[in-house]
C-alpha cells in the first residue's frame, strides 16, 4: 500500500508515519528527513537545502522530485511507501503521478491532517524542547506554515477530488487520529 499524508509543518505526519510503517511494514518517504541527511553530508545538495530552510523556504522541485525517484524506483520499496510531508506542491504532485504511473504503483489513501496555526505553534514549540531541531525556530516555523498554506492549496484541490482522500482534525490526540487512520485501511 502506498499512501500520502500531507498537512502543514507540525501537523503530526511524522508520528503517524512512523505508526503506520510498523503496522504496515513500509517504508517512510520524508523529505524533510531526506533533506537533513545531505545537510549532515554537507553535499553540495546538502548546503543549498540548508539556505532554503533557514529562511523558511521550501527547497527546489528538482532536488525534492530527483531524491524521490530513487525511492521510487527501489524495488525493495515498492508498493510500501508511505510519504510524509511529500507532494507540497502542484509540480511535486504531477512529478509523483508520473513516477508512479513508470513504476506501475499508484497511491492507495490520501490523509491530509488539517491543523491550525495556534495549535502548530504549540506543538512546534514543545518539539523543540523534546527533539531539538535545528529547523523548529518559531519564527521559521510561522513562515513555512504560511508558505505551505499557499504552496500546498492547490496540492489539496488536485488530491481532495480523488475517492481515496481524506481529511482528519490534525489537533486530535495522537490516538486519535490514528484510530481515524485505521478506519480508513480497512477500507
Amino acid at each position: 500500500m502506498n499512501l500520502i499524508l500531507f498537512g502543514p509543518p507540525g501537523a503530526g505526519k511524522g508520528t503517524q508515519a512512523k505508526y503506520l510503517v510498523n503496522k504496515l511494514n513500509a517504508f517512510q518517504i520524508s523529505t524533510g528527513d531526506m533533506l537533513r541527511n545531505e545537510i549532515k553530508k554537507d553535499s553540495e545538495i546538502g548546503k543549498k537545502i540548508i539556505d532554503n530552510m533557514n529562511e523558511g523556504k521550501f527547497v527546489n522541485d528538482e532536488i525534492v522530485n530527483k531524491l524521490i525517484e530513487n525511492v521510487l524506483f527501489d524495488p525493495k520499496k515498492k508498493g510500501k511507501l508511505i510519504f510524509d510531508g511529500y507532494p507540497r506542491s502542484l509540480s511535486q504532485a504531477r512529478n509523483l503521478e508520473l513516477l508512479l504511473d513508470s513504476s506501475n504503483q499508484k497511491i492507495d489513501l490520501i490523509i491530509f491532517l488539517n491543523v491550525n496555526k495556534d495549535t502548530i505553534i504549540k506543538r512546534i514549540e514543545k518539539r523543540k524542547i523534546i527533539e531539538k531541531r535545528s529547523d523548529d525556530d518559531l519564527s521559521v516555523i510561522l513562515n513555512r506554515y504560511d508558505t505551505y498554506m499557499e504552496t500546498t492549496k492547490p496540492v489539496l484541490n488536485f488530491y481532495s477530488k480523488n475517492p481515496n482522500f481524506h481529511e482528519i482534525d490534525g489537533s486530535l490526540k495522537i490516538e486519535e487520529i490514528t484510530s481515524k487512520i485505521d478506519a480508513f485501511l480497512e477500507f
